[in-house]
């Protein structure tokens, strides 16, 4: 019988070492996966108590479900120059309750609530304490509109003088939510 002479040993050696890593790589690597899906099925019953208990808690004080905006919360129109025209109306309603409406304008539509969003620009004369009174009936109202930008100047330059509720020139940048529906 003859002995294998040094070169052999030595690839036979190496031939070993390397079957030896990748057989501990593929072990390392299920005993990690066998960590992770045991680490995961915790962590999935830990959140079904969580739940759970959340569950239990809003049954206990009486609540069906996350609370939801109602219907009248949004402009309800087929297209967003309605929906506009709406929210026109709606500000002309409550500006003649307390100012002098002079202009509507329209904004653009960009960005991420362009689809679900209507934006308008309305110049009205008013005084302080008429505008305190809309602003909050904007704001506490249905629908629901958001004052995004408030300019705020006298009418004259006489105005300026301290007379407290002189007339202002207010210009209310205002963004409402809306729903599309259909025609």
């Amino acid at each position: 019988m003859r002995m294998p002479d040094r070169s052999q040993v030595t690839a036979l050696a190496v031939l070993v070492v390397l079957l030896l890593a990748c057989a501990g790589s593929v072990a390392l690597s299920l005993a990690m996966r066998s960590g992770a899906a045991e680490e995961l099925a915790e962590r999935q019953d830990a959140l079904s108590r969580l739940e759970a208990r959340v569950h239990a808690r809003a049954e206990a004080h009486g609540a069906a479900g996350p609370a939801v905006a109602p219907d009248e919360a949004f402009l309800a129109a087929p297209t967003a120059g309605l929906a506009g025209a709406d929210l026109q109306a709606y500000v002309a309603r409550l500006a003649d309750r307390h100012a002098v409406l002079v202009s509507f304008g329209t904004q653009a539509q960009a960005g991420e609530d362009a689809a679900d969003a209507v934006r308008i620009e309305a110049s009205l004369d008013i005084g302080l304490s008429a505008l305190q009174v809309l602003l909050y009936q904007l704001e506490t109202g249905t629908p629901y509109v958001f004052v995004e930008s408030l300019t705020v100047r006298p009418v004259t330059a006489a105005a300026t003088g301290g007379a407290e509720n002189g007339p202002l020139r207010v210009t209310l940048g205002l963004r409402a939510l809306w729903r599309r529906r259909a025609a």
